[in-house]
């Protein structure tokens, strides 16, 4: 589980909080979608996830952790993210790559091993990464780079699994593959906590989504709570109606054009 309470964050220099004292919830069982306009705070609720900008007030757990204070290595065995742009600073194998993510349940000095390559091989057939092990990174396309952290992210396990913007550079194939599988991890009992611009996308597969403008939490709740046009055109001030998407009923963002 992720709970943030009144959650603070400021960058260096700016004229405003990116969070400002937002506070949410992404339980077990379910897919919560962050969505909100450019600049509203969903990035940087992962970039606080993972250590990468402190929190200036209020907190945020993940499980028993709290993500201020928690030593990063046990944290790592518990939350696995996979963050919007990331790129190693030198070419390795994709199976190296994948075994990354099992360091986090070893000492600094131990090797990895046969239970380590076999996490990595299952992980990477889930996130349909598993025909791209003996490739170089550096040779991979954007969507076969985003197919490959996710299996790294997979095979690093844990409860919690944070994603920022997982549909980018996939194809519509690949892409509902990978809001399937998310969707599949949900339903097994994990926290997945995925940010995203694609409402149409994340209402068919959220449970629960969190409305972000200007770093505060706007709105919160199911697809029906949240995508109502009421709801949504003051916070990306534009002209949208909302719909219903006939293929499986779910609400569906209609922008239209101004006049």
């Amino acid at each position: 589980m992720i709970a943030a309470s009144d959650v603070v964050v400021r960058y260096p220099g700016a004229r405003a909080n990116a969070l400002d004292g937002a506070s949410f919830e992404a339980r077990p069982g379910r897919v919560t979608a962050v969505v909100g306009p450019n600049g509203s705070g969903k990035s940087t609720i992962v970039r606080t996830l993972i250590g990468q900008v402190p929190i200036a007030s209020g907190a945020m757990r993940v499980g028993a952790f709290d993500v201020a204070t928690a030593d990063r290595r046990l944290l790592a065995r518990s939350l696995s993210v996979v963050t919007q742009r990331e790129e190693p600073a030198f070419s390795l194998s994709v199976r190296d790559y994948v075994l990354l993510g099992r360091h986090p349940h070893h000492g600094a000095w131990s090797a990895l091993g046969p239970g380590d390559a076999d996490a990595a091989e299952a992980a990477a057939a889930r996130a349909g990464a598993l025909a791209l092990m003996d490739r170089r990174t550096d040779e991979l396309s954007g969507g076969e780079w985003q197919r490959v952290r996710l299996a790294r992210a997979l095979a690093q396990g844990g409860e919690v699994l944070v994603l920022d913007e997982p549909g980018t550079f996939l194809d519509v194939a690949h892409e509902m593959a990978a809001f399937e599988l998310l969707d599949t991890l949900a339903r097994e009992g994990r926290t997945i906590l995925l940010v995203s611009h694609q409402l149409n996308l994340v209402a068919r597969f959220a449970a629960h989504m969190v409305l972000l403008h200007r770093g505060r939490v706007a709105a919160a709740g199911s697809p029906d709570d949240v995508m109502r046009g009421d709801v949504l055109e003051p916070v990306y001030e534009w002209p949208l109606v909302v719909a219903r998407d006939p293929a499986v009923g779910a609400p569906l963002l209609v922008p239209l054009k101004r006049r």
